[in-house]
This record gives C-alpha cells, sequence and structure tokens, in this order.
C-alpha cells in the first residue's frame, strides 16, 4: 500500500498535495456515499471517484475486473460455442483495456494534469498585469510565473529618486586630531563637519584612546560571543554599574546600539505586562516606535509635548490596567525638549510607568552628564550625586541613552530597578543573541562616562557655541527652529532645495551638514540639522555664517520673515536655554564680536 501511495504521488497532483498519512487516514475512513451495488468505498476513492482523469480510469478498471470475474464464473461451465454476441463482447472488452491503458498513460503526462479540479484548487491566484511578473516555460504540469525581484527593488527605489527622499551616503572620514575636521574620498580633501552626533568630541579625547588602545592589546577586538556565552567580562559589568551611579538607579543593562535598547526593552516589557497600553509621544524616535510596535501593546499617541492631550488620554483608560508613557528629553530633529517632571507626575497619578529616551542628553546637561532629567535639579544633584536625593531624576522609572553620541564609543543602555534589567536581561531576544559589545569599546565609554562625571568644560563650550552660532543666523534672518537645546535646525521646507543645499555646502564651502528629509522628519519641513562641538572655533563659525547666507541669497530659501509672512511659525519666540548662565560660568562684557561673553571653565 505504502510502495502504490508513493508511486501514485509522482503523477497525481492532488496526491502529490498530501502527505501520506493522510492519504492513508482518507483509505481507512468510509465514504459518505456507497458504490451502486452495494460495494465498499473508502473516503480516498469517494475523492478519486470526482476526478475526470481518475475517475475515467476507475471506471474502465471496474468494468475489466467485472469481466474478469464473469468469465471466471464462466470458466467453471461447460464450454459453449461461439457465437457472434460472444465474438461483439470480446473485441468489446478489449477496446476497453486499450481505453484503460491509454488513460493510465495520459494521467502521467503533465498537460493532462491541469484538468484536474484539486490540482486547480491548489493553484495561487495568478496577476498577469502585476507588473513583477513574467511567464516562464511550464514545469510540471503548470504554466507557472516566478517574482521578479529585481523589478520590486528598482520600482522602490525609483520611488525615492522621484520624492527626493533618496538617501545619499557621503564618504566622510573624521581625523582624530583635527576633528571637527574630516577628509572626503580623496584624504587630501579635507572639509569641516557641522552635523556630527559626537558632541563634545569625545571620540578624540587622548585620555579615552590611551583607555582603548591598551584594553585592544589586553583583550583583543572582538568579544567572543553573546554576553551569555563569551562576551561577558568585568568591563561590561563596571559600565553598567557606571552607568547605573550617572542615573541614580540600581542597575542598568547595555546593549549593542540604544536603537536596540529600545526596541528590545519596549517590546520585552510590554508584552509582560498584561493588558498594557503605551502612550507614545508623537514625535518620539523609531526605535520606540518599533519596539512598541514589537509588543503588541496598545499604542496611544499623544500630540508632541502636549500634557493636556497626554491627560485626557490616560483617563480613558483604566487606573489597574499596566500602562506605559514613552517619551524622549531632547527630540533630536527639532530641539525640543520633553516636559519630563510634569509627565512623571501624571505617570504617577494614572497608575503609568515611565520611559525616557535620553540618547541626546546625557554627556550635555547636568552636573555629571547624566542628562536633562538630572540638569532639573543642577544644585541639588551637585551637592547629593547619588540616588533618593529627591530630584526628579528619581521620579523616571527607566531611562535609555547611547554610548555612541556625546560618550564619543559605540552602544547603548537602559537604567532602572534591579527585577527590571534582570527581567529584561533574561527576556530580551535583542540582548540574548547579539554578540556584545568588544572589551576595547567597553573601556572606553567607561572612561568617557568617567571622565565626563568630572568635567564640564566640553559642555560649556559646547552650549556657548550653540548660542552664538543661534545669535548670528538670527542677525541674518536665517530660519532656526527654537528651542533650548544644542541642537541648530535651520530650516529649508523642501527637499529637493534641502539637498542642494547640503551639496552646495559640500562642494563650494568645504563644509559637511547633511541634508534631513522625510521619514526622519515630516514633508514639508526638511532641513539642515547643525550641531556645534566644543571644537568649533570663531573661524569656523564665521566661514559657516557666511556659506549660508551665500546659498540662502544664491537660491532664493525662505528667511524667518518669508515664513512668517505665509503663517509660519519659525519666528517663534525662541525658549530659554537649558543651561542658564550661572550654570554656565558666562560673565557678561567680553569684548569678542563672535564671543561676546567671557567663560569661566570649571573642571
Amino acid at each position: 500500500m505504502e510502495a502504490a501511495i508513493k508511486q501514485s504521488r509522482k503523477v497525481c497532483p492532488f496526491l502529490h498535495k498530501n502527505t501520506a498519512a493522510t492519504l492513508r487516514k482518507l483509505s481507512s475512513m468510509p465514504a459518505q456515499q456507497q458504490q451502486q451495488g452495494g460495494a465498499p468505498m473508502n473516503a480516498l476513492l469517494s475523492f478519486a471517484q470526482k476526478c475526470p482523469v481518475m475517475g475515467n480510469a476507475m471506471a474502465t478498471v471496474q468494468g475489466r475486473q467485472s469481466l474478469l470475474h464473469t468469465s471466471a464464473k464462466l470458466a467453471k461451465q461447460p464450454t459453449r460455442p461461439l457465437n457472434q454476441a460472444s465474438i461483439v463482447n470480446h473485441e468489446k472488452n478489449l477496446i476497453d483495456e486499450r481505453a484503460a491503458a491509454a488513460t493510465i498513460a495520459a494521467l502521467k503526462k503533465s498537460e493532462q494534469v491541469g484538468s484536474c479540479p484539486y490540482h486547480q484548487v491548489q493553484q495561487p491566484e495568478q496577476s498577469p498585469k502585476s507588473p513583477y511578473h513574467r511567464r516562464l516555460p511550464a514545469t510540471h504540469s503548470t504554466n507557472s510565473t516566478t517574482f521578479d525581484y529585481e523589478s520590486l527593488y528598482h520600482h522602490e527605489l525609483d520611488k525615492k529618486h522621484q520624492d527626493k527622499t533618496y538617501r545619499y551616503f557621503n564618504n566622510i572620514n573624521r581625523l582624530a586630531q583635527k576633528f571637527p575636521k574630516a577628509h572626503t574620498k580623496d584624504s587630501r580633501d579635507e572639509v569641516i563637519v557641522w552635523c556630527s552626533n559626537d558632541y563634545l568630541g569625545m571620540g578624540k579625547n587622548q585620555i579615552v584612546l590611551e583607555t582603548m588602545k591598551q584594553t585592544l592589546n589586553k583583550y583583543g577586538a572582538g568579544a567572543g560571543g553573546t554576553r551569555n556565552i563569551a562576551g561577558n567580562c568585568n568591563l561590561h559589568l563596571q559600565l553598567e554599574a557606571e552607568l547605573a551611579d550617572l542615573h541614580h538607579k540600581p542597575a542598568a543593562l547595555v546593549f549593542t546600539s540604544c536603537y536596540v535598547a529600545n526596541d528590545a526593552t519596549l517590546s520585552t516589557l510590554a508584552s509582560k505586562l498584561p493588558g498594557c497600553h503605551i502612550f507614545s509621544d508623537a514625535a518620539n524616535h523609531a526605535s520606540m516606535i518599533q519596539g512598541i510596535k514589537h509588543s503588541g501593546a496598545k499604542k496611544i499617541i499623544f500630540k508632541h509635548n502636549d500634557l493636556a492631550d497626554l491627560e485626557a488620554k490616560l483617563q480613558s483608560v483604566d487606573i489597574n490596567i499596566p500602562k506605559i508613557i514613552a517619551f524622549e528629553s531632547v527630540y533630536s530633529m527639532s530641539g525640543s525638549v520633553g516636559q519630563i517632571n510634569a509627565i512623571c507626575d501624571l505617570a504617577k497619578k494614572y497608575g503609568a510607568i515611565t520611559f525616557l529616551d535620553e540618547v541626546h542628553a546625557v554627556g550635555m546637561y547636568g552636573p555629571r552628564g547624566a542628562g536633562v532629567a538630572e540638569h532639573l535639579d543642577f544644585d541639588l544633584n551637585s551637592r547629593i550625586p547619588h540616588a533618593n536625593n529627591g530630584s526628579v531624576l528619581d521620579k523616571v522609572d527607566i531611562i535609555s541613552g547611547t554610548l555612541g553620541k556625546a560618550f564619543g564609543i559605540v552602544g547603548g543602555y537602559i537604567a532602572g530597578s534591579a527585577n527590571l534589567v534582570d527581567m529584561i536581561r533574561s527576556y530580551a531576544p535583542g540582548f540574548i543573541f547579539t554578540t556584545s559589545l568588544p572589551p576595547a569599546n567597553v573601556a572606553g565609554a567607561k572612561a568617557s562616562i568617567q571622565y565626563l562625571k568630572k568635567s564640564s568644560k566640553e559642555r560649556q563650550m559646547q552650549q556657548l557655541n550653540t548660542r552664538i552660532l543661534k545669535a548670528r543666523l538670527a542677525e541674518l534672518d536665517i530660519p532656526v527652529i527654537p528651542n533650548p537645546s544644542h541642537i541648530v535646525p535651520v530650516l529649508v521646507g523642501e527637499a529637493e532645495p534641502c539637498k542642494i543645499a547640503s551639496d552646495q555646502l559640500l562642494r563650494e564651502h568645504g563644509i559637511y551638514v547633511q541634508s534631513i528629509n522625510y521619514p526622519t522628519v515630516a514633508k514639508g519641513e526638511e532641513r539642515l540639522r547643525i550641531t556645534p562641538t566644543p571644537g568649533h572655533n570663531s573661524k569656523m563659525v564665521d566661514h559657516l555664517v557666511e556659506a549660508l547666507e551665500t546659498i540662502w541669497r544664491k537660491n532664493g530659501f525662505k528667511r524667518v520673515s518669508d515664513w512668517r509672512a505665509e503663517g509660519g511659525g519659525a519666528g517663534d519666540p525662541v525658549p530659554k536655554p537649558i543651561w542658564t548662565d550661572r550654570q554656565l560660568n558666562i560673565v557678561p562684557g567680553g569684548g569678542d564680536a563672535i564671543h561676546p561673553y567671557v567663560v569661566e571653565v570649571t573642571a
């Protein structure tokens, strides 16, 4: 029986689509209707009779078997002389036998399989109008199509080119000893970088570099595996202890990037909270959006920085249902700042926990560089730099940050309660199944954090350069989106002109500022995102301002007055900076036209 089934599956598309176990089961099940004459029939035979090919063959075979049965009975009877009727019946039997043989042969031919209703049911729906399909020669008795993958790739890329959102990646090679200078593909062609996220230039800090060199020589280039297998060394544990202390939390966990940290933490945490609802700021980063999506939790988006909208939506959910409020401290493309203290108060009122992304703030704000949450109680955290001191930092449940921006290395992390961190460590695939950061990177990150806990001069100089640049551009009516942070978003407003501005800065002025287009920002809000560093001097500031003015005049780009005339908000009042003059140790009265302040830098 087994051999017969295997042989039949080679030629019959119905049998080919079903396992031998299924066929055996059918053969043991009675059919809903029996054959005429009362002969028993199983479900498999009943199905086979409905096939126009197999049904005809079965009828022929059954007729022949009936004839043989009759002949056997006649053989036992006395021999009779042949008459005309016997001759006719004998000839008919020969014809039937030839027909049965022809039918079985036809079944083996691929062109006959298409008539089988079971085969037709198994065929996927074809769309001859699809631009990604093309006809191929028939195989296995079907008129098959295959997907044209390359056409899809081309089509999707063409859409990017058509709407001017295609991303071009410039060849920029930062020079450690000359930063913020870099060279292009040609090492002789040096440019000034004005859009790096190495906000404080820690990527060239000598303490960091020497630490990394020594660690590289001692422990080698790679980590050796995931944290659970061979990639968990004492340096990882030391770094996590340093981060936990920085954010006044019991524990921390290091990831390969903060994108992974946000995705893994939000998806794992929310999936474990029964019926969890996540309240997400409309301007949240893609990593948080992906984490929320992957969690499967109910997502409720509230208007950017709109406390009234957030509270109204919190009120709509039962207080006993688990909730997470996910938001950022500094929103990197606009420079706006989240209302951390107020959101923490709302979270407590409505039974939620807070997830604060401090990626663009760690290293940049606070007396020790823990971020905006620390900066809100600057004096208190300067005097009492540890947990449970009554600061806003204590109110935040979970903080995520990066090692790849102000700290100048690579990687991401979260900080929170010991149980929370251990649960994420134990369940998050993004942590468990990823090779850990190499020891040299971990040692460099630890050295950078320790350095910036004590040194404020880099933060102060960066903030000063930001103030100066914003003031200079305001004098020229070049539109900078108002914000209180270290980000300088220069609004252009369309994708193609923004790319033109970036290209002209690079080709004609030796300045690198990448254009920011959709989907990083909304369409119609394309911009040049400028980030001053402590390494940018007065001459560099002059050069950038003059270049932007030249490009604005040359291309007729909109200025603040133009946006205001159209009803835009580019001329809104500028919020007060997060860093106050006193915190920056600014003394009014400097005589330099470029630097109208005297800065008393503190170590």
